[in-house]
């Protein structure tokens, strides 16, 4: 039977250093895709996609790196540990909506209350295609590894992230916008956000993830 494998660093003399520099700049830039989401762009009156779109392959290319070098437990526990950050981002910009601000400090006020007034729908699509997108990714990508015995990273970053984009875009779309916008529209946002996300991956995340994963296993041997 297949078993799980696990942190691969932890009988090596090592600090924790790598692991909290990846872990923070993972969190960080679901943070920030989460903010990046409120504009909207356009693309020739045809293709809408959101902000974030550019930044979130990115996140998902530090989701590889946390598993393939500490291992799927690892990874589970740093991403409930990032849902967990993006309610509290929730929870503390409502909060600063709903207090007081001075008369004549209102442009700035409602410039607040415009970005960070979440509509409920898409922040429950948000945080559900987040979980069970990069649950789905970190999970494909331990099992890609011990099918090709370690070998091919980029079959694993690519082929893991196939998957987890469909389990992170099309519950995102439907739930935040099913019924607000047409079928057409509905379909080709989830078609353009799931191609464009695996193509910033593709292009830009794999070798990434090769360049932080040497440097790490690099750094962790001079240890």
């Amino acid at each position: 039977m297949d078993k799980v494998s696990e942190n691969p660093f932890k009988n090596r003399n090592i600090d924790g250093t790598p692991l909290m520099v990846v872990t923070a700049l993972f969190v960080t830039l679901y943070l920030v895709s989460n903010i990046m989401a409120v504009k909207v762009i356009g693309l020739y009156d045809l293709f809408y996609f959101d902000a974030g779109t550019i930044t979130f392959p990115f996140a998902y290319m530090l989701g590889d790196v946390l598993t393939e070098l500490w291992g799927f437990r690892t990874a589970r526990r740093i991403i409930w540990i990032t849902f967990l950050c993006n309610i509290t981002l929730v929870i503390c910009t409502q909060a600063g909506v709903w207090l007081p601000s001075p008369e004549y400090l209102s442009d700035t006020a409602n410039a607040y209350n415009t970005v960070f007034t979440y509509v409920p729908r898409i922040v429950i699509g948000s945080l559900a295609g987040f979980l069970l997108g990069e649950l789905s990714n970190a999970w494909f990508m331990e099992r890609i590894k011990i099918r090709t015995r370690g070998r091919y990273l980029w079959l694993r970053t690519i082929g893991s992230s196939m998957i987890g984009y469909v389990f992170d875009t099309l519950p995102f779309v439907l739930i935040a916008f099913l019924g607000v916008v047409s079928t057409r529209d509905l379909l080709l946002m989830m078609a353009f956000q799931y191609v464009s996300k695996l193509a910033i991956e593709a292009i830009f995340g794999t070798p990434m993830a090769y360049v932080a994963i040497h440097w790490i296993k690099i750094l962790s041997a001079h240890k």
